[in-house]
Parts: C-alpha cells; sequence; structure tokens
C-alpha cells in the first residue's frame, strides 16, 4: 500500500532504537523526508547509516538534542524550523515502588514523557495549521491505561500524553491536521531485550521463558501472549501518520496485543 508520504517532513523524536527507529525506518521506506533524534551524537550517526542502508535513496537526516529539556528542543527546531509529521516517540521508564518516588523522578519524567511533547506540539502545530496540513502522533501506551503499580509514574506520564493528544485534536476541527495517541502493550523494545536477557541469566533459563512467565504472570490478559516487535507498532504510526488516516483524530489507537480488556 502506498501511504502517499512522498517528501513530507517528519521528526521522529528518541527514534536511535526501538520503537522510535522502527518508525523513522518505515516513514523513510514510505518516501517521507525524516529527521532521526537522540541525545548521543554517534548513536544518531549510527541509525541514520542504519535507515540510509536498509533504503539506498532514504532521505534521512540526525538531529542530535535531549529533548527532554527546553534547552534541547530549542536546538532542534532551530535546525528543523517546519514538519509535516511529529512522531513524539521519546519517553523513559523504570520499575520503582511507589513510595521510592521522589519528587526529583516525578519531575524527570514529565520533562521528558510529556514536556518534550508539549514543547515540540506548541511549536510545529501552528504551521501545520497555516500549512492546511499536518500530522501529531504520541507514543503512549497501554499502561496510560492500565497504570502498572510497578512504575505509577510512568504510567501517569503515559496517561497525560492520552489526554494531550486530544485536547490538541480539539484545536484542529476543521482543517487537515491530526492529532491522535498510539498505545502500544509489552513491546521488544531495546530496553525490554536487555531486560530479557539479564532476567534469563539471572534465572538460569531461556529468552523464551522469561517471556512466557512474563505473559503468565505479568500480563495475563494478554491475547497476543508474546512481546510485540517495534515493526508492529510502527505499522500503525505510519498509517496515522499519512493522508489515508484524514477520518482518525483525537483517538487512542491501541497496539496492545488485547492486553486492555475494555472494548472502548
Amino acid at each position: 500500500m502506498d501511504l502517499q508520504l512522498t517528501n513530507k517532513k517528519a521528526l521522529v523524536t528518541g527514534s536511535t532504537a526501538g520503537i522510535g527507529f522502527a518508525i523513522a525506518s518505515l516513514l523513510a521506506q514510505e518516501g517521507a523526508f525524516v529527521i532521526v533524534n537522540g541525545r548521543s551524537e554517534p548513536r544518531v550517526e549510527e541509525a541514520v547509516q542504519r535507515i540510509r542502508k536498509e533504503k539506498k535513496d532514504a532521505q534521512v537526516i540526525g538531529v542530535a538534542a535531549d529533548l527532554g529539556t527546553k534547552q534541547g528542543v530549542d536546538l532542534l527546531t532551530s535546525k528543523v524550523p517546519a514538519l509535516d509529521i511529529l512522531v513524539n516517540n521519546l519517553g523513559i521508564f523504570e520499575a520503582k515502588p511507589f513510595p521510592d518516588i521522589t519528587d526529583e523522578d516525578w519531575q524527570r519524567f514529565f520533562e521528558v514523557n510529556v514536556l518534550s511533547g508539549v514543547r515540540l506540539s506548541r511549536f510545529y502545530l501552528p504551521g501545520m495549521l497555516k500549512n492546511e496540513w499536518g500530522r501529531i502522533v504520541f507514543l503512549s501506551s497501554e499502561s496510560g491505561v492500565n497504570i502498572p503499580v510497578e512504575m505509577v509514574h510512568y504510567g501517569v506520564t503515559k496517561t497525560a500524553q492520552i489526554a494531550l493528544a486530544r485536547g490538541l485534536a480539539e484545536t484542529t476541527a476543521g482543517s487537515k491536521v491530526t492529532v491522535n495517541s498510539v498505545l502500544p502493550g509489552p513491546t521488544r523494545s531495546e530496553g525490554v531485550e536487555t531486560f530479557v536477557q539479564e532476567l534469563a541469566k539471572a534465572k538460569g533459563t531461556d529468552e523464551a521463558g522469561v517471556e512466557a512467565e512474563f505473559f503468565r504472570s505479568i500480563r495475563p490478559s494478554s491475547l497476543l501472549k508474546r512481546f510485540a516487535t517495534p515493526e508492529e507498532v510502527a505499522a500503525m504510526v505510519a498509517y496515522l501518520c499519512s493522508p489515508l488516516a484524514s477520518a482518525t483524530n483525537g483517538a487512542a489507537l491501541r497496539v496492545d496485543g488485547g492486553v486492555v480488556r475494555s472494548i472502548l
């Protein structure tokens, strides 16, 4: 299917690995001009070269900037003054008991997971409305609906992203700009891959055993019964970024493998 993204300029934040990289790679394959982002110049350049290796004529550049800070956002927006597509993928997570989550932890999570998208959307949305076309997508999580007891602060920021996307969508009424959120379930991203490998080693078992136990005891409601791949999540995001998704606005779309049991 042609997603009609040729020459659309797209920024994917936090896109040197995992879901972000898969989104950037797929958008480039569909003909978009893609800006890869990460904090480290070497990691950004490595991701750019990987995409170019996958698609020799890919239109892709990299901008290294820490978008969890206002200074980082200012740096990126000075280099990329206009966009057609903004994918707010940047995010952090950690397991921590609620009593141990400090004020500094809460502030750090909101700066990275929420305010990065707030600042970038505030900068790019007016231009999209002026140009009468644009797409903004927030990578939230099923944890924004089912707040995980092991990382309440993460879940709360994911809920905030869903609300933020819906609120911004309200400002686009009658335009050809859309704002949506995507809610992945457990996905074999770089961080999860490392977690599974380390746990398998510590327990003296294999990764398949760790995965099976995770879905048996931690996410038993999953219908998929495995970690999704970053590419499976990227497919939904790429569609939302395309002109084909023009009637989808203000939505929270799940790619959660059936973890969330509600039908709405």
